[in-house]
């Protein structure tokens, strides 16, 4: 029996191909799941507010989380040397773990999902889902709060809240449960995102710009959740030990709104934004799924490409904006590690105050992977970073690189 085609079942506006002995009846209409993804001929959306036109997009708030428990890396190494899971590697593998752990690589602390250390132990594709349920959705919110009270705004001001994450899933995604947690109106727009890795939070922000240049929302709720402790693994791979001592746990979020707030804070506007992906280069930083685990892939070119990525991007938003390198005040850099930051440097002919914030936010956090770069955003914001053109670049998963530009008061 041949299968129907799918446009003699239903009629999709636009699709030619109807029979005309199954015309649709006018109470069947397909119409857009919400408002402001309702079209008119000549606007993409709604117009829900009055904006002018030309109008900047600030960035109002900043809120971070972490998990309640901080551990050095000197503790993390006394545990895992009497582990199960350690004690399977080889000798190799053991001594690139102490060396990791026990010297210095500019990471001081991390904060994990861990009530003990010892849950390490818990290696199974299930018990790093559970750790991740457990936190993914809590962290967000809190960063959440914290921002939407920075920018002086309430849940009902909300329009729209987009979440990156690349260390678990679920379905429904995290947005539902920020739309819960934070008692957001059931209308708004809810994207989350996938596969950035370590680099979403800049292409997050871009798509809060373009919902709201589209004159739908207001106020975006962008938001970047990391559990990097429900995808650890480990076996004899350097890369994969290298992961498994980098990474920490966190989450931000920004405000993202056509209007200042009132809150007396510096005023961050979004200026401009540039990409740079090679899939080609996909095999060298990625996420592979090994045991029903995600396992990380790092290899030793990423810090120089990360460097060479950085620059590509950064001298096209200069260029298109007729600055030069000497006119960025305040440099903002994902904190991938020690290696990268460096390589970065080396690239860009920048001295060691250019990575700063990166810096800080690495030896206090490891590597959070997307939230990073907020978290540096934040700490140069109330370490009263000089005001004018800033620069914020992220880099991961893909190849790919972001950068923005920023200009402060």
């Amino acid at each position: 029996m041949t299968s129907p085609n799918l446009a003699n079942l239903i009629r999709i506006d636009g699709l030619e191909s109807e029979p005309d002995d199954q015309k649709r009846p006018d109470n069947l209409a397909i119409r857009p799941a919400h408002p402001l993804l309702a079209t008119t001929p000549g606007e993409l959306l709604r117009h829900r507010y009055d904006v002018a036109e030309g109008a900047t997009v600030v960035i109002n708030g900043l809120g971070t989380a972490t998990p309640s428990r901080r551990y050095a890396q000197t503790e993390c190494w006394e545990t895992l040397k009497t582990t199960a899971v350690y004690a399977r590697l080889n000798t190799r593998a053991q001594a690139l773990l102490r060396k990791l752990l026990s010297g210095n690589n500019g990471i001081e602390s991390r904060y994990l999902a861990l009530d003990v250390l010892d849950e390490v132990n818990d290696f199974n594709p299930d018990a790093l889902q559970r750790r991740y349920e457990r936190n993914a959705p809590s962290l967000a919110i809190r960063a959440a709060q914290h921002a939407m009270a920075d920018a002086s705004v309430h849940a009902r001001d909300i329009d729209g809240v987009i979440v990156s994450t690349c260390t678990g899933y679920l379905c429904p995604g995290l947005s539902t449960y920020l739309v819960e947690g934070l008692g957001l109106r059931s209308e708004v727009v809810t994207l989350d995102l996938v596969g950035n890795g370590c680099g979403a939070a800049l292409p997050n922000l871009h798509t809060a710009h373009a919902l709201l240049t589209a004159k739908g929302c207001e106020h975006i709720l962008s938001v970047c959740v990391e559990i990097c402790s429900a995808a650890f693994y480990l076996d004899n791979d350097p890369g994969v030990l290298v992961s498994a001592c980098l990474f920490g746990d966190g989450a931000a979020a920004a405000v993202v709104s056509f209007k200042p707030s009132n809150n007396g804070g510096r005023q961050v506007e979004w200026h401009d934004f540039a990409s740079e992906t090679d899939p080609s280069r996909r095999d060298l930083l990625r996420f592979e799924h090994c045991d029903g685990m995600l396992r990380n892939i790092l290899t030793p070119p990423v810090p120089y490409l990360a460097a060479e990525f950085a620059a590509k991007v950064l001298d096209r938003v200069l260029d298109q904006h007729s600055l030069l390198r000497q006119d960025i005040r305040t440099w903002l850099w994902h904190a991938g590690g020690r290696d990268v930051l460096a390589a970065i440097r080396d690239r860009l002919d920048l001295g060691d105050e250019a990575t700063h914030w990166s810096a800080q936010v690495l030896r206090e956090h490891g590597n959070m992977s997307s939230p990073s770069v907020l978290f540096a955003l934040q700490k140069a914001l109330a370490g009263k970073a000089p005001p004018g053109w800033w620069w914020m670049s992220a880099f991961g998963a893909g190849f790919g690189c972001y950068g923005a530009l920023l200009k402060v008061n």
